[in-house]
């Protein structure tokens, strides 16, 4: 257990940016009186942490800097709450991956230089199961990038964590690169690039398995960035996806905010954005070539974990199954007896779900 409690940290992950980025994400937008002090705090933390990135940018530049990828990426895709952690955890077991890992989200700049240090320490202070679900969290496990990417450029939807009156807008541009400028986007495909290049040289692999639910809605991008990347799709029963997405953000979302939203904008929030992503998403995937995207239902993944996984892998055409089986076998046995959140759906819940995703209900064949 850490020394620290998620919900009583000092600052936020914004320690990890780099100071152009934090100057970019924070300018002109209004902190809220009661998070003046972890903002400056935070704002200290980062300028003093930001003059050691250059040390990186040396080792990057000599080292990994236009090095070729040797496979394009495999992309877990699918709404918050969807299963993705899991499905993610299971592929990682695979050492031909590489991934983003847990301190690579906070820290991406002090990854090629300073990491054996602060990776210690952050080890030291962060709490070992997440506060939302008691999956474990370690800072060697793999984890979605997009925290990683806040922390490298102003262009990421998970500034809202930080701004959250501005969620609506941040989903627009940048979840769903709608109105993104050719310079933003230009940065986006730079930085993720570079961000893929560190996570392999930092976890050994030959091909980079990406879980960030923000991708969901970048499909059409990731295809023209990577044309033989391979998708997974999850869908899952939307009536638990609301439920367990409004814990989650309410959760997380307390250590890391400047200003204050309320729940019920919150929950807005939830609703409209689940809806644009599942129609982006639908309205892209198309442009996913024949034999590289498969969709599949979570409760059918975790029903079957090791059955799922093979017919992923033969579907398409991941090579490595049988080399890795033994060690999926082994992780995902030790999952068993875990266990989850339940959640019970009023009837609020409930017309809220069908007024708002019907269509997610309908295409998906789920029922209460």
């Amino acid at each position: 257990m850490g020394l620290l409690e998620f919900n009583k940290l000092p600052i936020n992950t914004l320690v990890g940016a780099d100071w152009k980025t934090f100057n970019a994400i924070t300018k002109g937008r209004g902190i809220d009186a009661a998070y003046k002090g972890k903002y400056r705090l935070t704002k200290a933390v980062c300028r003093m942490l930001s003059t050691l990135s250059p040390l990186q940018d040396k080792r990057y530049e000599k080292l990994l800097a236009g090095k070729p990828l040797e496979h394009d990426p495999v992309f877990i895709l699918g709404h918050w709450r969807s299963g993705t952690t899991f499905v993610h955890n299971v592929f990682s077991c695979d050492k031909h991956f590489g991934y983003n890992t847990t301190y690579q989200t906070v820290f991406p700049h002090l990854m090629m230089w300073g990491q054996p240090f602060f990776k210690k320490n952050m080890s030291w202070l962060m709490p070992d199961k997440r506060p939302t679900d008691n999956m474990e969290l370690a800072v060697d496990l793999p984890q979605e990038e997009e925290f990683a990417l806040a922390n490298m450029m102003p262009y990421t939807y998970y500034n809202f964590w930080f701004l959250p009156k501005h969620q609506q807008e941040y989903a627009d541009k940048y979840l769903l690169f709608d109105g993104i400028s050719g310079e933003e986007l230009k940065v986006f495909e730079e930085t993720f690039t570079k961000l893929i290049r560190i996570s392999l040289w930092n976890t050994h692999g030959t091909q980079f398995l990406s879980k960030n639910p923000p991708h969901t809605g970048r499909v059409k991008e990731l295809v023209k960035m990577f044309p033989n990347a391979k998708f997974i799709y999850l869908m899952r029963n939307p009536y638990t996806v609301f439920e367990s997405t409004r814990s989650f953000f309410t959760n997380t979302i307390q250590p890391l905010k400047l200003q204050d939203i309320t729940p019920a904008e919150l929950e807005q929030n939830i609703l409209s954005v689940y809806a644009k992503l599942y129609h982006k998403y639908e309205a892209d995937k198309a442009s996913i070539p024949a034999g590289n995207l498969i969709e599949v239902k979570f409760e059918d993944f975790e029903a079957d974990a090791m059955g799922m996984t093979e017919h992923i892998y033969d579907a398409l055409s991941i090579p490595g199954f049988a080399e890795a089986h033994a060690v999926i076998e082994r992780y995902v046995g030790g999952k068993k007896g875990y266990k989850k959140n339940k959640y019970k759906y009023d009837d609020r819940t409930v017309q809220l779900v069908q007024d708002n995703w019907g269509f997610a209900l309908e295409q998906w064949n789920y029922e209460l």
